[in-house]
């Protein structure tokens, strides 16, 4: 049991005894503050005389009330105690404030591993102003964390659902290992069914084992890594400028990805038809079918359906616009 729920179950057991036994003498007949005044000097054993006599109904009560609160308040003021000579009180209120903080997120991303590979993807998350949950075993690395966190293992589903998992849109699976990536892809799956996960994989023969076991996606940042550098090898300025594009957050123009709700007036049009650019600023560079099937460079009689996914570049402005024209059809 940690420290904090020791602490409660302390405090709730002492508030119950002195309940009980204010409500007891008050059966026996005693005013309310007399009741309150002999439970105190009944379970702190100060020793003061009684408040009234005592029958014989009214000992036998006492002797039952010693008994139990004598022991419940040596035991509460043993953790108090042990809570302030440890020095955990103050990481206490700091844990449960932390709780707080996850209960109140919703829409959050959860990267389990805060490693080197974690920090990246939160320092990412973090630049587009995404909220995220950290979990990790390590006390230090949580520690070092600026964002909420849950200390624990991330392959247990009660560490997970601390994290918040049943109101997260996505989770990230960065430990260090790919058989722990593949029990946090197992539990977040079956505990979340439509959860969106992302598994990092150290090795070739893991990407198949974590996409079957449910995720959305695998991530090999050694390939990715490799593919990276001999990309720039070949065609520096066109990787240079998607890489600016998508994590240069100082640049006017960024890529974004929009979905296209069933609702949206734009379905069933075409790109001509529905006046994106004329009516947005933001260029349409590709659209992505349901079944996972891309359109580049679509022609204007390219066809938006609903489910499709448009991969469009403008300004934060253009794009929001873009947005708002998926959603109800008005670009303002």
């Amino acid at each position: 049991m940690t420290d904090w729920r020791r602490l409660r179950l302390a405090l709730v057991m002492l508030t119950g005894v002195f309940l009980l036994g204010t409500v007891g003498y008050i059966i026996l007949g005693f005013s309310v503050l007399d009741a309150a005044y002999q439970t105190v000097t009944t379970v702190a054993t100060v020793g003061f005389r009684e408040v009234q006599p005592l029958d014989d109904a009214g000992k036998v009560f006492t002797i039952v009330l010693i008994l139990l609160g004598v022991g419940t308040a040596l035991y509460t003021f043993s953790v108090v105690l042990e809570t302030l000579f440890e020095g955990h009180l103050q990481e206490l209120f700091g844990r449960r404030r932390m709780e707080r903080q996850i209960e109140a997120l919703s829409g959050h991303v959860i990267v389990c591993g805060w490693g080197r590979v974690g920090r990246a993807i939160g320092d990412e998350l973090s630049a587009a102003q995404s909220d995220l949950v950290v979990v990790d075993r390590d006390e230090e690395r949580v520690a070092s964390a600026a964002v909420p966190t849950v200390l624990g293992d991330a392959t247990e589903d009660r560490v997970l659902e601390a994290a918040g998992l049943s109101r997260a849109r996505a989770l990230v699976a960065a430990l260090d290992s790919d058989a722990g990536n593949l029990f946090v892809t197992v539990s977040a799956r079956s505990l979340r069914p439509d959860l969106f996960i992302v598994a990092r994989a150290r090795v070739e023969e893991s990407e198949e084992k974590l996409r079957r076991a449910g995720a959305d996606r695998v991530v090999n940042p050694q390939s990715i890594g490799g593919a990276r550098i001999a990309a720039f090898v070949l065609q520096p300025h066109v990787t240079e400028f998607l890489d600016i594009v998508m994590h240069d957050r100082a640049l006017e123009f960024r890529l974004e990805e929009v979905v296209v709700p069933p609702e949206s007036s734009i379905a069933g049009q075409s790109i001509r038809d529905a006046h994106l650019r004329d009516r947005t600023g933001a260029l349409v560079l590709a659209l992505r079918d349901p079944d996972g099937t891309f359109n580049t460079n679509p022609s204007p009689d390219s066809t938006i359906r609903a489910g499709d996914v448009l991969i469009a570049i403008g300004t934060p402005d253009e794009l929001t616009a873009l947005e708002r024209v998926m959603l109800d059809g008005t670009s303002g």
